[in-house]
């Protein structure tokens, strides 16, 4: 009876192993995954060519996101040369984004951008700038990816104004992973594109976008 009950437990134990190897062989579903810190809500700005620019332009695509604006002479130049360095080293996959937003929309128009990203010498396919509405520019900044001190005033947006060294990183169902990264720190930058490689080897889920963030219309 008991070497009965051993070959039983035994049998349950290899179909059990067997069954977790076909389903994790392969993918990396058995690795710790980087924390979700939250969602990228429904949006739509104008691109440097002037084009509409929505969550959807998102989809499928790992994304790292940024404010600056283009007349600052303080952290803005380094921040961006930091951004370069991820864009070097990212901007062969096709499955790689970087979305830097202005915090100065009344100044950045589309033909201003255009002119920075021009004057970056950078292919816009693979890192856009966008502007728009004031407000919704610092909604997505508080709300999704969360680079705004939450200690700024919020009461008069014509009082606002943004100013911040921190990145996200966004994966392509649309959700902000690992942390917020800041831009001027040589060990965050290398964390920042250690995690971008580990979210980009993460099998995407494109199927289940059906029912995802990107089907939302934008409000």
């Amino acid at each position: 009876m008991k070497k009965k009950l051993v070959i039983y437990i035994s049998f349950f134990v290899l179909l059990t192993a067997g069954f977790l190897y076909l389903v994790y062989a392969g993918t990396d579903n058995w690795k710790p995954k980087l924390p979700v810190l939250s969602k990228v809500k429904p949006f739509e700005f104008t691109t440097q060519d002037g084009a509409h620019f929505t969550q959807r332009d998102m989809q499928g695509k790992v994304c790292v996101v940024e404010y600056f604006f283009t007349t600052c002479k303080g952290i803005c130049p380094e921040l961006n040369n930091n951004m370069r360095t991820i864009y070097n080293d990212f901007k062969d996959r096709q499955d790689f984004m970087i979305v830097s937003h202005t915090c100065d929309p009344e100044r950045d128009s589309a033909s201003v951008l255009k002119h920075y990203a021009d004057s970056l010498g950078v292919d816009t396919r693979k890192w856009v700038f966008l502007t728009g509405r004031k407000d919704s520019l610092y909604s997505s900044a508080r709300y999704s990816y969360l680079l705004d001190d939450p200690k700024n005033s919020v009461d008069r947006i014509e009082d606002q104004f943004i100013h911040t060294q921190f990145f996200a990183l966004v994966d392509r169902n649309g959700q902000v992973r690992g942390q917020i990264y800041d831009g001027l720190k040589k060990s965050e930058l290398k964390l920042l594109k250690e995690h971008i490689d580990k979210v980009l080897k993460e099998t995407s889920g494109v199927s289940g976008f059906s029912n995802s963030i990107f089907t939302n219309n934008p409000q």
